[in-house]
């Protein structure tokens, strides 16, 4: 998952671009590799503030990135063009600790990084090698049906080279915020390593008849006042094609749910079903024939 580049430097959205340098110039004191000592989390932390203030330090890039938010701006900028050309050199002169592309050890014997012309990863080989591309995230639409019985879905990809089409296999119970991982499929490494992995994300569509929440099902059913008093059964469509029989009992009162178990959507890792729950509404009529008020003015006077 993207994370966020103003909470990753500490700055307000609205920060002006000396604010975001003086809190990446203070957080870059603290975290740079001369002062950690090998400290891999410090390390870690290091890589993730340069990222942020290469992108909101650029005009063009903290446009996109504020128009697209942190995901859609990582499905568009990988890692490299997210550092290509944009040069440490100044800010790391002012604080000591020199901007060559590839300095080899700084002071104290910390490992120097490689700033100058591409991203901040550690400039030995096996540094390189071993970083990883940036994930993305992709959400994926879906119907009730399709999340009901699985489906098979082609996505298109933006990279620098060019579009990707992905034919991916969707499989049953893969509700909204289940994911997939697709190894290798993310933005390709910087450095030569590995490229990083892409997770396609369900997102559940609206549905004219069904209400989802998690695995279970909610649909609304009307009953005449007659039905509701005197109990009836009703046929109740199910998301497979079926029609089931429900026997709703005599006085049955509006906003009633009555549960049918094991009809809702399938769960992604076992064999479990959630539930579909009825909903039941009584139909008023707004106006009433001749005959019909005669006959409720009649069941007044027995009582009803």
């Amino acid at each position: 998952m993207s994370e966020d580049y103003y909470k990753i430097l500490g700055v307000q959205k609205s920060a002006s671009n000396e604010d975001i340098k003086k809190a990446y110039r203070k957080l870059a004191m603290k975290y740079h590799p001369d002062h950690t000592k090998g400290d891999k989390a410090a390390e870690e932390k290091f890589k993730k503030i340069s990222e942020a203030y290469a992108v909101l330090s650029d005009k063009e890039k903290r446009k996109e990135y504020d128009t697209f938010g942190a995901e859609g701006f990582q499905q568009r900028f990988s890692q490299e063009d997210i550092f290509k050309g944009f040069d440490f050199s100044d800010i790391f002169s002012d604080l000591g600790f020199g901007g060559n592309i590839f300095s080899g050890r700084g002071r104290g014997g910390g490992m120097r990084f490689n700033f100058g012309g591409g991203s901040p990863f550690g400039s030995q080989t096996h540094q390189q090698a071993s970083m990883k591309g940036s994930d993305l995230v992709y959400e994926l639409p879906l119907t009730l049906k399709e999340i009901a019985t699985g489906t098979q879905k082609t996505i298109s990809l933006q990279h620098q080279s060019g579009s990707e089409k992905i034919t991916v296999k969707i499989p049953k119970g893969m509700i909204t915020g289940k994911k997939l991982r697709l190894s290798g499929k993310g933005s390709p490494s910087p450095v030569g390593g590995s490229p990083g992995d892409l997770f396609i994300q369900a997102k559940v569509l609206n549905d004219p008849v069904y209400r989802a929440e998690n695995y279970d099902l909610y649909l609304n059913h009307e009953l005449k006042l007659s039905e509701a008093v005197l109990g009836t059964s009703i046929s109740v469509p199910t998301l497979a094609g079926k029609k089931l029989s429900l026997k709703i009992p005599p006085g049955t009162k509006p906003g009633t749910k009555m549960r049918m178990s094991g009809h809702g959507l399938p769960h992604m890792k076992d064999h479990k079903k959630g539930d579909l729950y009825v909903k039941i509404q009584i139909n008023l009529p707004k106006q009433l024939s001749d005959e019909q008020r005669k006959l409720i003015e009649k069941l007044a006077e027995a009582g009803l």
